[in-house]
């Protein structure tokens, strides 16, 4: 082995970490590292690490070291739900060895507007958040999500449904007894065993709840303010995987992006944590890692009602317009812990036994 060859058997075998949140990773995989890089795949390739998933790849970064995520959908400005979102999720990760990354959740392409993607990256940074690596598009990885579904198909639990939302209505409105999940009626499984299917349509993809259930056993989430969970496989139904007009849908594309970014704590609202059920059956029917949760209280408006994207008053543009800082208008997006949940989220006593409680202890301390 030559002097040359030597020197790169030995660079490989050293092990590969990220420590600094200006670095672009893509950038450092492409260097003299021992690894090679691809915009259009995933986390990629490095000699010394032999952790690789069938569906995913090989995955990267220590046991140790935190990740956590923001993902926004560039629909609209960004407002103080999203600046406290974003801050929770940072200040998680803003400790040496943990990343923070930013993803954009843009597969519905309806509604995205190009100019947004920016707007959404200039108002981290004036409050002060930065990011590891270039944020990610899941429009551009339409394809993992894809072999994902593939997966699903070949396991039985997922079904072709043809219903469009006013056959849905009309079914659930001639039921004496509807289904009902957290949010209203569930999809009465109209096509779940379908012996004759329509030949003019295209079908979305609908997940086979008791299926799945019969697969997965019994399965539980740990978050960080609600506890111990239990999964309800059934909470939501049956819920649409993947939608006929984009192939995907938000809960099979995060749980791909997820474990592709090796996210090892997600934090997001608690209006989300029906959706939980449907993502840890999800993991498990893949093979995916399991995350800790973090399901924090929403920012709402002085009625009680959270905020969306079309109140322009509580954009951070518009704040910052108004001549607010960013530490102002972190501390108008930091809601209080001890007031009463959202309205029809049932509470879990919190786990007194959470390793990651003294996290959790910190953040609420920390200023807005």
């Amino acid at each position: 082995m030559s002097p040359a060859e030597q020197e790169r058997e030995q660079q490989a075998s050293i092990p590969f970490q990220v420590h600094h949140k200006d670095l672009n990773l893509y950038e450092i995989l492409a260097g003299n590292c021992g690894t090679y890089a691809n915009n259009t795949n995933l986390f990629l390739h490095h000699r010394s690490l032999g952790r690789r998933h069938p569906l995913i790849g090989l995955l990267l970064f220590s046991d140790t070291m935190i990740t956590t995520r923001f993902a926004p959908s560039p629909t609209g400005k960004l407002h103080l739900g999203h600046a406290y979102a974003a801050k929770v999720a940072y200040d998680l990760a803003n400790k040496e060895e943990s990343r923070f990354v930013v993803r954009f959740e843009d597969i519905d392409y309806t509604r995205v507007r190009p100019e947004f993607y920016q707007d959404i990256l200039d108002d981290l940074e004036w409050l002060g958040f930065s990011w590891n690596g270039e944020p990610w598009k899941q429009k551009e990885r339409l394809k993992h999500y894809e072999k994902a579904l593939e997966q699903l198909k070949e396991m039985g639990v997922v079904y072709p449904c043809y219903c469009t939302r006013r056959e849905v209505e009309e079914e659930l409105t001639h039921l004496a007894q509807a289904p009902q999940g957290p949010e209203g009626p569930l999809y009465p499984g109209t096509c779940r065993g379908l012996k004759n299917p329509p030949r003019d349509r295209e079908p979305a993809w609908r997940l086979d709840s008791k299926k799945a259930a019969s697969l997965i056993g019994s399965l539980s989430f740990q978050d960080q303010i609600h506890g111990n969970i239990k999964v309800v496989p059934g909470l939501l139904g049956d819920v649409i995987l993947a939608r006929k007009d984009i192939g995907t849908s938000y809960h099979l594309a995060v749980v791909v992006d997820d474990a592709a970014q090796e996210i090892t704590h997600v934090t997001r609202g608690e209006d989300l944590l029906p959706s939980t059920h449907v993502h840890r059956i999800l993991q498990s029917l893949l093979g995916l890692p399991e995350p800790k949760y973090l399901h924090h209280e929403l920012v709402t408006d002085q009625s009680g009602e959270r905020l969306a994207k079309r109140n322009e008053a509580q954009a951070i543009a518009s704040l910052r317009k108004k001549g607010l800082s960013a530490e102002e208008v972190k501390k108008m997006a930091h809601p209080d812990f001890h007031t009463p949940p959202t309205k029809a989220l049932p509470r879990v006593p919190p786990c007194q036994t959470c390793p990651c409680e003294s996290e959790l202890a910190e953040i609420k301390k920390s200023p807005a």
